[in-house]
């Protein structure tokens, strides 16, 4: 649990989602701290795509988004390094707002989404644009090792109505935008996600980027921010 006054990181018993909040005393100083993703999901990553309105594109909200799963192998924490595929040709980056599951949920009506949500972290979605353009299916652009960053804290109370995101390579801010544009918001895409897979405790689901994806390469670093959550930074290297 981080101090809000401090930045340090408080040492908690257990998993807060099964067992509460229960501090154990013992505190780690910021920087010391070598974080990991804060939720490994218990079965899957839930991607949604063209979900956001920009002055070229309005998707409808009442219409299904694209939808792709990533596996929990994906997953990595804040400054754990991309590691780009010996197979890949042109990867490339999106930020986004992450949604944590609870609880075990299906078909969840709108009006009862908060009861399944844990909190809200960021996201960098990796693909793989070659491959992608390439295969039938998008399991190998976006299912690769360490293609699905997460961190760097989870926030269980956040208004998520309209929050900056951006995205950094090597200090330069390459994209930004907010979720105030979203096409289709967290509540609704929650429930429209349940009544399409039974979603577990842990599971994640990427609310969509704000702006094209970003190309970075073998050598940079790439800071993906979501407002009121933090930075998630991770460097881009090569396959060895």
């Amino acid at each position: 649990m981080v101090d809000d006054n401090t930045g340090n990181y408080i040492v908690l018993a257990d998993d807060p989602m099964y067992s509460g909040i229960e501090p154990t005393g013992q505190v780690v100083a910021r920087g010391d701290a070598n974080l990991v993703s804060p939720m490994i999901p218990r079965s899957k990553v839930v991607g949604i795509g063209d979900n956001y309105n920009t002055p070229d594109n309005r998707p409808d909200p009442a219409t299904v988004p694209t939808v792709f799963l990533k596996p929990n192998t994906a997953v990595v924490g804040p400054n754990v390094p991309i590691t780009i595929p010996s197979w890949a040709g042109d990867v490339r980056h999106e930020p986004e707002l992450a949604v944590v599951i609870s609880r075990i949920a299906k078909d969840v009506p709108v009006d009862r989404v908060d009861d399944v949500i844990f909190g809200y972290t960021v996201a960098n979605d990796v693909t793989d644009a070659a491959t992608q353009a390439t295969d039938a299916q998008w399991a190998r652009a976006k299912g690769f090792d360490t293609s699905c960053p997460i961190g760097p804290v989870i926030v269980t109370e956040l208004d998520t109505s309209d929050l900056e995101i951006t995205l950094s390579v090597n200090g330069e801010v390459r994209g930004r935008g907010t979720t105030a544009d979203l096409a289709r918001g967290v509540k609704q895409l929650v429930s429209l996600v349940s009544h399409m897979f039974t979603l577990l405790p842990g599971d994640i689901i990427l609310t969509g980027s704000p702006f094209p994806a970003v190309e970075a390469a073998v050598g940079d670093d790439v800071v993906c921010t979501v407002e009121g959550i933090g930075d998630l930074r991770n460097p881009v290297v090569a396959d060895s």
